[in-house]
């Protein structure tokens, strides 16, 4: 290993998605030396049995490096060059009403968009601020704060209008990415999309093999792909002439949708059963790889997406990664200051989005309204202000009017008064 190592500094890593995150690490040590590793969660049971596994992990590759658990901050943020941030405030629990509480006032229940997004917001948003001014404290110069934890572009906004050195991921591009390097028989690397919109309301515009865009024939003789795989009719995707993200199907069906979530499980049951599983599996002392049962968690190409985004920021190395970042005149008939979801050159000064195509009035209506609803979701988590909940909650386009808002609101805000010390101040 090269000398001149990097500490990096994992906030949530008692989840059980760490070892995929790790492995990531592990396979990039050529590019991306990481000589010090900190696992911080406040959850000292979840860190002890997931940091082993993490431990058994790198050993097996020949890591020679110093591998922390801790549940102090302080410690683990000290001096790092990478904070990669993947905590859920409140747990699967709080996950669980995000789903369910909307779904009583005719809105659909889901962790990230809608009520539920909103609710998770609140909690998270201060949190995230939080640890983003402790390591501008504590880590080191010129250190790199990379948000995993959703709701992911409203996360980032808030990050960035604190002018904190942050970008935001997620794997849904990745995803794409991944599956048409498949179809097309192709390395990964050799696909580029152009990917537009905010996190979880994104549409690819193209599809780029080797520089040749293949999406009119996906939309052709390939449509059942995307259809599928988006949970999209064939019909609208045609019309819109680019593939929506799977996200979107809760904006172009919404009824239906609430519909569908009066009956079986939530994703958060079936999550808790998972972990419930993975952890068993993690305390295994003599398993030193990911097991096959992490693949049924979710955020397919996790590793992928994050360990590729730090490595190419340390090594520089001028790539195309989707992220979410300030769109400063990307995307020009969106806001400069708004952060968005595109495709951007990664190099040790950060990233630096493409240069687009202006969206069309379907695609930049729905930014429009869905940027609307989260400058005031961030202002009302920042300043714990009810009456500005309520404007944004009545605004989010998959809440229906204001009356369910104001219910809903008074209710969300009971479920999670635990989490929301500046809504509910003590004393």
């Amino acid at each position: 290993m090269p000398a001149m190592g990097v500490k990096v500094a994992v906030v949530g890593a008692g989840s059980t998605y760490t070892p995929e995150l790790v492995e990531g690490f592990a396979r990039r040590m050529d590019r991306f030396p990481v000589d010090s590793l900190a696992l911080l969660d406040i959850d000292a049971d979840r860190l002890a049995v997931v940091g082993a596994l993490a431990d058994r992990m790198l050993r097996k590759t020949g890591w020679g490096g110093e591998l922390r658990l801790t549940g102090a901050r302080d410690e683990a943020l000290e001096g790092a060059d990478f904070v990669v941030v993947q905590l859920r405030v409140g747990g699967q629990r709080a996950r669980y009403q995000d789903e369910t509480i909307p779904g009583k006032f005719g809105a659909i229940g889901q962790e990230t968009t809608g009520a539920g997004g909103f609710a998770k917001g609140l909690r998270t948003i201060p949190v995230v601020l939080e640890l983003a001014e402790e390591t501008a404290a504590r880590a080191a110069p010129g250190a790199w704060f990379v948000d995993f934890t959703n709701p992911t572009g409203m996360v980032t906004q808030a990050l960035i209008d604190q002018g904190h050195r942050a970008l935001g991921l997620c794997n849904v591009a990745i995803g794409l990415q991944r599956r048409f390097a498949r179809h097309f028989g192709v390395e990964p690397e050799r696909v580029q999309l152009e990917h537009v919109g905010l996190n979880h309301l994104s549409w690819e515009r193209a599809v780029l093999v080797d520089g040749v865009d293949r999406l009119p024939e996906i939309l052709g003789e390939h449509i059942d792909l995307v259809a599928d795989e988006t949970d999209t009719p064939a019909e609208l995707i045609r019309t819109l002439g680019a593939i929506p993200s799977y996200y979107l199907h809760y904006y172009y069906f919404t009824r239906e949708v609430v519909e569908e979530q009066k009956t079986g499980r939530t994703r958060a049951e079936e999550v808790m059963e998972i972990e419930q599983g993975l952890l068993e599996l993690y305390a295994d002392p003599t398993l030193d790889t990911k097991p096959e049962l992490l693949e049924h968690r979710g955020g397919a190409f996790y590793s992928e997406a994050a360990a590729q985004l730090v490595a190419s920021l340390h090594a520089g190395t001028g790539d195309v990664q989707i992220v979410n970042v300030r769109n400063d005149g990307s995307i020009p008939n969106v806001d400069p200051e708004a952060v968005v979801e595109t495709p951007a050159r990664i190099d040790r000064d950060g990233a630096h989005p493409l240069s687009l195509a202006p969206l069309d009035d379907h695609m930049l209506g729905l930014v429009q309204h869905v940027k609307a609803y989260e400058r005031l979701a961030i202002r009302a988590a920042i300043e714990g202000n009810r009456a500005i909940a309520l404007e944004a909650l009545m605004t989010n386009p998959l809440v229906p009017g204001f009356h369910a808002a104001a219910e809903m609101l008074d209710v969300l805000l009971e479920a999670n008064r635990q989490h929301l010390p500046r809504f509910f101040p003590a004393g």
